[in-house]
């Protein structure tokens, strides 16, 4: 028989490491795709949650001002007062410094320069950055309060309770302020009439009642204030009504190990997530300074700079910045988002005069 000659040790060992090498080298290019598409899709997906956490900020910002008073509304004060509060829900307060600024006053914009995480907690991922949180005022004209008639009951009211009534002089009437979408314990109503302007806190309400008690979670209603409280309204007879949205905006980070989110709160309403992983908040300000008549721009922190006047904002700069959500923040990709949003509800300053 004759024999067959196969291969060789050195031929098979050449062939093997040949095969190695092509074996090793697609190994590296899917290991490469995949890398590139996790990349990819951690990218993508804190695209769209800065996006949208954006896009909700910037509504709220680019509404600042609208409907109340020009220049904003004096909340109580004098003799018998104390500083209302921002940020609180009916249990929490959940931001520090949380005071309305300048002897009590509703501005249509009021900026937390350096207070915007919630409790004063460390952001791991930014730990030492600045964060900031800013409040938003405007008038709520999807809830048609204003086809209302708003009167006090007695003819001495303690301004903790109104009578409210549909106007006959609006055809369909308005439903009832129980009705959904209604009233809520926490809600801010603007009243008004020829006596001025106040603001107070739901506290209770019927189909035909609203209650302004004391003590509420947000300190407005201040029955025993000398001056601003619902009570000094007495005198103007019939009042008309708005509710209006007191929106603040902060970070928090959750004790039970979720990544930290974009929250934003509404009057003395809880609170509720806008963004997740959003690692870095901040805001500076575009506004008119009363003392120089000059226009001093990307201010972070106004209201410690004298002369500038919150009244005169012109633009709101925001950066929001976020991390891919990752576990642990390992391979984790940072973005940051900035814009700037006019606030066209504010006064106008003429600086050609």
């Amino acid at each position: 028989m004759r024999t067959t000659r196969g291969f060789s040790l050195l031929e098979l060992l050449i062939s093997m490491a040949l095969g190695l090498i092509v074996i090793g080298s697609a190994v590296q290019l899917f290991k490469t795709a995949t890398d590139s598409t996790r990349l990819i899709v951690q990218r993508s997906e804190m695209q769209q949650n800065l996006r949208a956490g954006t896009e909700i900020m910037t509504k709220d910002l680019s509404l600042a001002g609208a409907g109340i008073p020009s220049g904003g509304i004096q909340l109580p004060n004098g003799a018998g007062s104390q500083p209302s509060l921002l940020g609180c829900d009916q249990i929490t307060c959940h931001i520090t410094n949380n005071q309305y600024p300048n002897n009590n006053y509703m501005y249509g914009v009021v900026p937390g320069f350096g207070t915007g995480v919630e409790a004063g907690a460390v952001i791991p991922s930014t730990p030492g950055a600045r964060n900031d949180r800013i409040t938003v005022v405007y008038a709520d004209y999807t809830f048609l309060l204003n086809e209302y008639n708003v009167t006090f009951p007695g003819a001495n009211p303690n301004g903790q309770t109104v009578n409210i009534a549909p106007n006959p002089g609006f055809n369909p009437a308005p439903p009832l302020v129980t009705a959904a979408g209604g009233l809520q314990v926490g809600d801010l109503i603007w009243l008004s009439n020829t006596a001025g302007n106040a603001v107070g806190e739901v506290t209770g309400f019927t189909n035909t009642t609203i209650a302004f008690a004391d003590n509420d979670a947000l300190r407005i209603n201040q029955s025993g204030a000398a001056k601003n409280n619902i009570k000094a309204l007495a005198a103007g007879g019939t009042m008309t009504a708005y509710r209006i949205f007191v929106v603040t905006y902060y970070l928090t980070v959750p004790v039970n190990g979720q990544l930290p989110r974009l929250m934003r709160q509404i009057n003395g309403l809880s609170p509720v997530p806008v963004a997740d992983n959003v690692i870095n908040l901040q805001f500076a300000y575009d506004l008119y300074n009363s003392n120089t008549n000059a226009l001093d721009p990307s201010q972070p922190n106004p209201l410690g700079v004298a002369g500038d006047d919150l009244n005169l904002i012109q633009k709101i700069n925001l950066l929001v910045m976020g991390q891919s959500l990752v576990n642990n923040g390992r391979n984790a990709q940072n973005m940051a988002l900035a814009t700037s949003v006019s606030a066209q509800n504010m006064a106008f300053r003429n600086r050609y005069q």
